[in-house]
Parts: structure tokens; C-alpha cells; sequence
């Protein structure tokens, strides 16, 4: 089902347009932004994004290469300024450093010469306590407890995927950005990491915006699907993921529903896609 980010969606609870506003955690207005380029020059890499995601709700972004996902990912966590708009959190602009955005990143953000507890430890020493209780509590949660000790070169993959998980969720934020965190992972290890965090999110209710080129993994694990356009990238459709829940990522590839969607998402997507 397509749908506008900022009308009620059709077969929720929300069924005016002040429910679901009443209910809005992150949104973006009208966000724009350019990068200078040759000759003075500047390229348009966001053009006027508007989003909104309730409270609770695991939403993806799928799109071309280059259209601007990651960075609209920096714009609302603070790390880039836009050229003009807005992101807000609870209706309050989002700062640089805003405990309550976490921010997993692709690449790996472990610190190599901490162990993995230390490593978990690290955003609650930021803040200036400590809680070793729930970092090692974190750590068992997302299945490394036995390698509190370890240091990361010593961690596969995916069980360093799973510590910056877990210090993320020690971080205690209200929204995860997630930036194609399972990208550098093999297929089996990414398939479990979607499962893990299926699991974790359906424990904590945490709001979710996760980035990814996969299209499986994007209606697997979402409420709803936001497809971007090619650059200046902007939202093209939405799609709800009319999908129940609690979910398994072996059986909903058999749900004709499942089929359809990404059957649908695919053929807008080409559409956006340009090879040089």
C-alpha cells in the first residue's frame, strides 16, 4: 500500500491524520542539501525530504546508489547541516551528540585496544557513570556474553556487529539510525543478524530508520518501506509491509504478500537506476 508520510495510514490504529501526528517520534521537513562540486559548481544531494515515523515503528530506506540515504542518515543524527529544513525528536530539533539518537554506522566503530565490555562501557563513561551490570547484561542479550574479555581482532564479524549493537543499546537512545550495518557481513551472518535484531526490537519498542540496498532485508524487517529517488534524492512511494509480526525471515519469503511487495518496490526502483 503506498502512503504519505504525513496522512494516517490506512489499517492502523491511527485513524485520522492528529492520531498519528499526536504519535510522531523523528521527522524530517522539508530537508535539502548541496555539496560543492567542480568550478564552483554545487551537486544536490537531498532535495526537500519529508518523513515522519511513529513511536515504535521499524521503517527502511531502499534507493539507487548515491541518491543520498547515508546522508540524510548525518543530516538528522546532526553530523551534517542541511542546507535548509529540519529533523526533530518528541517535536524538539535533534542536536550534534543527542544521546537519544544512536547512530550504527557500516563500517566498524569498535575501539581496537578495548575489550568488549569496554567497548559497551564506553558511551556510559561518556556520560559519566558506569553500569557494568547492564553492560555485561547487553553484551549476554545479543549473544557475546562469553567474549566480554575479548578484544575486537579476536571477534568474527558478526560478533563484532553484535558488540556495536549492544553499546548502542547501552547509549539507552529513543531512535536507532542503522546505516546498512549488516552490509560487510557474509550472507549466512547477515541473515542472523536480522533475526537478532528482530528479536531485540521486538523487546525494547525502540523507533527504528534503517538504510539498505537489499530489498529483502528492507521488507523483512519493516513496518513500512520508503523508496528514494536518484539524486537529489527525495522519497519516490512508501510501501506498508503488510506482514504480521512476530516474523521469522525463513518463512515470509513463502508469504505471497511478501512476493508481491518486492516485486512492486523493485519495479520503481529500476526505474531509478542509471548506469554509467
Amino acid at each position: 500500500m503506498r502512503i504519505s508520510p504525513f496522512d494516517a495510514i490506512e489499517g492502523s490504529p491511527y485513524n485520522t491524520v492528529q492520531e498519528l501526528n499526536s504519535t510522531q517520534k523523528l521527522v524530517v521537513r522539508d530537508v535539502s542539501l548541496s555539496f560543492p562540486a567542480a568550478r564552483g559548481s554545487r551537486v544536490e544531494v537531498l532535495g526537500n525530504v519529508n518523513l515522519a515515523i511513529r513511536e515504535g515503528e521499524f521503517c527502511s530506506i531502499v534507493g539507487p546508489s548515491g541518491c543520498g540515504k547515508s546522508t540524510l542518515l548525518s543530516v538528522i543524527s546532526g553530523l551534517v547541516k542541511p542546507d535548509s529544513g529540519i529533523c526533530e525528536l518528541d517535536g524538539k530539533p535533534i542536536t550534534l551528540g543527542d544521546p537519544a539518537v544512536g547512530y550504527m554506522f557500516q563500517s566498524d566503530t569498535l575501539l581496537p585496544w578495548a575489550t568488549a565490555l569496554d567497548n559497551v562501557r564506553f558511551p556510559l563513561i561518556a556520560a559519566g557513570r558506569t553500569d557494568d551490570g547492564l553492560c555485561m547484561s547487553l553484551l549476554k542479550k545479543v549473544g557475546v556474553g562469553q567474549f566480554a574479555d575479548a578484544y575486537p581482532w579476536q571477534l568474527s564479524g558478526g560478533m563484532r556487529k553484535r558488540v556495536q549493537l549492544a553499546r548502542l543499546l547501552a547509549q539507552q537512545p529513543k531512535v536507532l539510525l542503522m546505516d546498512e550495518p549488516f552490509g560487510a557481513l557474509d550472507a549466512q551472518t547477515r541473515l542472523l543478524m536480522q533475526e537478532e535484531l528482530l528479536r531485540l526490537w521486538e523487546a525494547t519498542g525502540l523507533t527504528v530508520l534503517f538504510v539498505t540496498h537489499d530489498l529483502s532485508e528492507a521488507i523483512g524487517l519493516s513496518d513500512r518501506v520508503m523508496l528514494f529517488s536518484a539524486r537529489p534524492g527525495r522519497i519516490k512511494e512508501e510501501y506498508q509491509v503488510e506482514i504480521e509480526r512476530p516474523r521469522a525471515i525463513e518463512t515470509i519469503v513463502r508469504d505471497p504478500a511478501y512476493n508481491e511487495l518486492f516485486v512492486r518496490v523493485w519495479q520503481s526502483l529500476k526505474e531509478e537506476i542509471v548506469l554509467e
